[in-house]
């Protein structure tokens, strides 16, 4: 479950979570790797998508009352596919696997897990407190056909001195018969694409948190409305990257008044955001900025909203509402999503992209930029991903700076994909430091453990 997606080179939209694995693997990104993804609309409802394409809306009910099931043969036939291709196959559950209440029909989890015979290794995150009683309460609350799946675990996010820990791991495992593979430690700065927005204060890190200097003798300050069923923040990130550029998440008025440049992201829900920028009065502010000639930055639903008109019949079924009316554009909600991975030219620079929305614009007037327009020191695209174009990058951030008055200037060297791949090194290098990859590697090749089921002191 993500509204962080991505487009794959056949046209599939998948979890970002995902084609970054993918990356990391040195993979090409498919459908096959996420074959059911649930995109939220609210909090009771999500779309799903199957085999990267959208095939309805459904609410939690609906979707864990029958229809998951449905999905379990393709998300099967995916994973022997997999099997059949590649030499080694890591599946990653969704959530937790013991909600013991919605094992009837899971399929992320131990149901895949059981049905495919998978070795399963428990992770617990440390830093949020209770590791121990996470494993253990786990493990405990399984079935025991799935407590037999259950190799270990591994602790992630551990801050200290890891002796200190030990006595505890060796308790757990007089208690459960497992072990525990490795204890990673808390790793500050290691921006690795996420599934979602519980972080979303965080995002922006891609880096170790002691950046470089600026550049020039000013820093450029991003401010990134934080929109109901914000989608795709993970657009921002690139900006992030450069030095002197600061980037903060924000849901008032006020802190707008010293940014340098807005960012009206992307959101599953176009015409709910619309409603909380007035709400919060942030509207207002937006309209401000772009009567003064101050910059503005609309992605896919953040452009949209930045239209004059959106007629939609098909995400809220709202009909006819007003944008904000601060670029040309008209907005017709269509069934059909466009998926894509457009490639093109503005400032003078290459751009790639990739598109995700039902929304279709229709633009009158402004000057061209990418398949949105420009008017002033307003911009609107469709395209994620546009800014980790290097080049484009560094012209639109000069653009920014000569409007907001900034002597800034964009670092020549900074290439965003090479610092991805950094941060990929350094997951991989706590793995390999902090992790027992031999055994990690002989639960691979073995398959599932022949453990006894694990029942704890006192159990009936």
């Amino acid at each position: 479950m993500s509204l962080n997606s991505f487009v794959t080179r056949e046209g599939a939209e998948i979890g970002r979570a995902q084609a970054m694995q993918a990356q990391a693997a040195r993979v090409e990104p498919t459908a096959l790797m996420n074959p059911v993804l649930l995109k939220p609309g609210g909090d009771r409802s999500s779309q799903v998508v199957l085999m990267g394409k959208p095939v309805g809306e459904m609410s939690a009910r609906g979707y864990h009352g029958g229809r998951q099931r449905t999905l379990f043969e393709p998300v099967m036939a995916c994973l022997e596919e997999l099997r059949g291709t590649y030499d080694a196959v890591i599946c990653e559950g969704a959530g937790s696997p013991a909600e013991i209440n919605l094992r009837r029909t899971d399929i992320v989890n131990m149901g895949i897990a059981r049905a495919a015979k998978l070795p399963v290794v428990v992770v617990g995150d440390i830093d949020r407190g209770g590791v121990f009683a996470q494993f253990f309460g786990t493990t405990a609350l399984l079935a025991p056909e799935d407590q037999a799946l259950v190799a270990g675990y591994l602790v992630n996010k551990f801050r200290g001195d890891v002796t200190l820990l030990e006595p505890g791991l060796d308790m757990l495992r007089g208690l459960t018969g497992r072990r525990t593979f490795g204890v990673l430690p808390y790793a500050h700065g290691l921006g690795i694409d996420e599934e979602d927005g519980l972080r979303v204060s965080l995002r922006g890190t891609v880096r170790e948190s002691v950046v470089a200097p600026p550049v020039g003798a000013d820093v450029l300050r991003v401010a990134v409305c934080a929109v109901p069923l914000m989608s795709n923040f993970t657009d921002v990130d690139a900006l992030a990257a450069e030095p002197g550029v600061v980037v903060r998440f924000v849901d008032r008025p006020e802190e707008l008044v010293d940014a340098d440049l807005v960012v009206v992201p992307g959101t599953r829900g176009t015409v709910k955001a619309l409603a909380w920028l007035r709400e919060r009065g942030l509207a207002d502010a937006l309209a401000r900025r772009a009567a003064e000639g101050r910059p503005v930055l609309g992605i896919c639903g953040g452009f949209q909203a930045l239209g004059e008109r959106i007629e939609d019949e098909v995400e809220s079924k709202a009909g006819v509402v007003d944008g904000l009316g601060l670029l040309p554009v008209r907005v017709r909600f269509g069934v059909e999503k466009t998926l894509a991975r457009p490639v093109g030219e503005a400032l003078g620079e290459r751009v790639e992209g990739y598109e995700i929305h039902h929304g279709v614009a229709s633009v009158d007037g402004g000057e061209p930029f990418l398949d949105g327009c420009r008017v002033g020191s307003v911009w609107g695209t469709h395209w994620h991903g546009s800014l980790e174009s290097d080049g484009f990058r560094r012209a639109f951030l000069r653009e920014v700076a000569a409007a907001a008055g900034r002597r800034f200037v964009p670092a020549p060297d900074t290439s965003f994909g090479a610092l991805r791949e950094e941060q990929l090194d350094r997951l991989g290098d706590l793995i390999e430091e902090h992790a027992d990859t031999d055994a990690l590697l002989r639960l691979i090749e073995s398959g599932a453990p022949e453990g006894l089921p694990f029942v704890p002191p006192g159990a009936p």
